[in-house]
């Protein structure tokens, strides 16, 4: 079964102006009710990548520390995807409106699919700067949720991975933080812990990649990745337990991940290629853009190919689903594909020679599925 983003009452995209809210910056929203004490005045979110709720109750016994909090469900946004969910998470906006709707995106200009989580031209000999050629900054001009707390005098600090550091999808949707860049489980823990001392008002966002890198590589629940769980677990305990006074900690993901059971190549099924004019996206969820008049009969040869585990809808459908949020920018419409492609079960649609090492995971995600869509809450406090 298909679920729909909560956006508005209960999605990622509703954390940050919450956080803001509870720190007193003016015009923010507390839609999450997040209930901290008032005294509180210094908040990290901790952005675990790929713990989904599912995952975390199916593998409880390895995150004692963290199941052990108190917590509540969320939705990702549309597509359950990293650079969506990031974005949605950094703006405080749906997909529809900050315009990062997908992993692989066409870009009216450009001849071939944009990554929106690497700011490249995807496939071989993709030469292109694109960080000159599609300014982050032009192609998401809300402000962020960072730029926002700052010019109401919050200290604002991203702890993550030096990649991070002023690339284009930071530059689209996390600008406005301090960077500290973080080298190491520890380094990370105490980052965190000396952003949070840094001023008499902060936020600090903090990232952590482990766990959705080895559920890729290795299997949801494999024993790999329980044991990475345990790893994000004693993390999450750290921080907890040296929270400094008038503290929060929340924790939550950008989306939950299911474990393929068969595909679908895209790339030697015929029936799939023809009247396509650029296929993009992810296995979980692909955006067909057609040949002009082709969209009927492209939607005819997909829904006949796959079958019942996957949905085939146009953009309108989906749009009119609000899956995307209540309103899709007229700027932002030209990115989704003319046909979405929504896997319902446990198979994708994947593309072993224009996608070789992402059609070899194990693990993925992106659909709206519970086990993908669903992430946790999770909150410690110091007072």
């Amino acid at each position: 079964m298909l679920l729909t983003p909560r956006y508005g009452a209960g999605a990622l995209a509703d954390l940050l102006p919450s956080v803001l809210a509870a720190l007193g910056v003016p015009g923010e929203t507390d839609a999450l009710t997040l209930g901290l004490d008032p005294a509180i005045d210094r908040i990290c979110v901790l952005l675990v990548d790929g713990l989904g709720s599912h995952q975390l109750a199916e593998h409880a016994a390895d995150a004692p520390a963290l199941t052990a909090l108190p917590r509540r469900t969320l939705t990702a946004g549309f597509p359950s995807t990293t650079a969506t969910s990031l974005a949605s998470f950094g703006t405080g906006l749906p997909p529809g409106e900050h315009g990062l709707v997908g992993y692989l995106i066409r870009v009216p200009g450009f001849d071939r699919a944009v990554s929106t989580l690497r700011w490249t031209l995807h496939g071989e000999g993709a030469r292109t700067d694109l960080l000159k050629a599609l300014p982050p900054e032009e192609f998401q001009p809300h402000a962020t949720a960072f730029e926002r707390a700052a010019a109401h005098g919050v200290t604002v600090t991203q702890v993550a991975p030096g990649y991070q550091n002023g690339s284009g999808l930071s530059r689209a949707v996390l600008r406005g933080c301090e960077f500290r860049l973080e080298v190491s489980v520890g380094d990370l823990v105490d980052g965190v812990l000396t952003a949070l001392e840094a001023g008499p008002r902060a936020l600090v966002y903090a990232y952590h990649a482990d766990l959705d890198t080895t559920g890729h590589l290795r299997g949801p629940g494999s024993r790999a990745w329980r044991g990475e769980l345990a790893h994000t677990d004693r993390i999450v305990a750290e921080i907890a337990e040296r929270l400094p006074p008038r503290s929060a900690l929340l924790v939550t993901a950008d989306h939950g991940m299911i474990a393929h059971t068969g595909s679908v190549d895209a790339d030697t099924e015929p029936a799939l290629r023809d009247g396509v004019a650029l296929l993009a996206g992810e296995p979980r969820v692909r955006y067909v853009y057609t040949a002009d008049g082709a969209t009927a009969d492209v939607a005819a040869a997909w829904s006949a190919t796959l079958g019942a585990d996957f949905t085939v809808l146009t953009r309108d459908e989906v749009i009119e689903r609000g899956w995307f949020g209540p309103v899709v920018a007229d700027a932002v419409r030209p990115r989704i594909g003319d046909l979405v492609v929504v896997a319902t079960g446990t198979r994708g649609v994947v593309r072993t020679g224009a996608e070789p090492i992402q059609s070899a995971m194990l693990g993925h995600h992106g659909s709206l599925t519970a086990a993908e869509l669903e992430i946790p809450l999770a909150a410690a406090t110091a007072l």
